[in-house]
């Protein structure tokens, strides 16, 4: 019986623990690497991949941030999509604006889409003339937005981005993504070229690596907001459970496909053994053994 007395504050204890780690997580973002090799590289670049932002800020204005990417003096950047949080009455461009401001300080930068990026653009009637806002900023801070739309990096790389249709956002049962909805929205993957594509979406690697794609860089899934050691994360923003791809590096078919864990949260506003996180991709020529 008297053991019992301690149970609900026992309990109460953890869970405030709980949350102040997860402030802590939530405040302090970590640095990742991963090494992709391939003959159709020329030469190396270093390249900064960031989504899932949803407003956070690191710093007045994102300095804390911008500091530490310009440290990696990265070639260019790439954003996932995502980096506002588009609902009525919540939905602002300032931190946005702070980040590709101060990343065109740093290097060439490059936008593709997210869900909340695509649902400015669609509930118009929601959210009045942010989405031409936007858009403005991209061209005002001379961002490449990649909205269904492809551009060649020099002679060695291409990089393409991809709109998701609401479809593939569903809850819990999404549609089965084929790659010629792929190559409907962008044409054929460049062969030559070392080709990157921006799809905000984990789920369909099998498309991604089916339409070409040398190097798949998604989000959306935050990490699975909570992580347990062994089984990754544990809930999406779809409501799946235990999804293997909620952050990662994935192979199919000889490419990858690398899924950042994002820097934000919006609506759960959790992260439990999952940092923000900025991912540093190392792109090399691939030497044979043979020289």
């Amino acid at each position: 019986m008297k053991a019992g007395i301690w149970i609900l504050p026992a309990l109460a204890a953890f869970g405030a623990g709980g949350l102040l780690r997860s402030q802590y997580e939530r405040d302090h973002f970590v640095v990742e690497e991963t090494w992709i090799r391939s003959p159709k590289i020329k030469r190396g670049r270093t390249v900064v991949f960031l989504t899932d932002l949803h407003d956070k800020e690191f710093g007045e204005k994102n300095q804390r941030l911008l500091e530490r990417i310009r440290q990696e003096q990265p070639d260019f950047v790439l954003i996932g999509g995502d980096t506002m949080v588009a609902k009525p009455g919540l939905a602002g461009l300032k931190a946005t604006e702070h980040l590709i401001a101060g990343l065109r300080q740093i290097c060439p930068v490059y936008y593709g889409n997210g869900n909340h990026e695509q649902r400015l653009y669609r509930e118009q009637e929601s959210y009045g003339k942010l989405y031409q806002e936007f858009c403005r900023l991209l061209i005002q801070y001379q961002v490449t937005y990649l909205s269904d739309a492809s551009v060649e990096v020099d002679e060695d790389i291409r990089i393409s981005g991809l709109n998701i249709a609401p479809v593939y956002y569903r809850d819990v049962f999404p549609g089965k993504m084929d790659p010629e909805y792929i190559a409907r929205h962008l044409g054929r993957a460049d062969k030559e070229r070392f080709q990157i594509l921006l799809s905000h979406s984990p789920l369909f690697l099998d498309a991604y690596a089916g339409w070409g794609a040398d190097l798949t860089l998604a989000g959306h899934f935050h990490g699975g907001t909570v992580r347990i050691p062994g089984l990754g994360g544990v809930m999406t923003p779809q409501y799946q459970f235990f999804l293997p791809c909620c952050g990662g590096t994935f192979e199919k078919d000889r490419r990858t496909m690398i899924v950042g864990r994002g820097l934000g949260t919006h609506s759960i506003n959790i992260r439990f053994c999952n940092k923000p996180q900025v991912v540093v991709v190392r792109l090399n020529k691939e030497v044979s053994q043979n020289g």
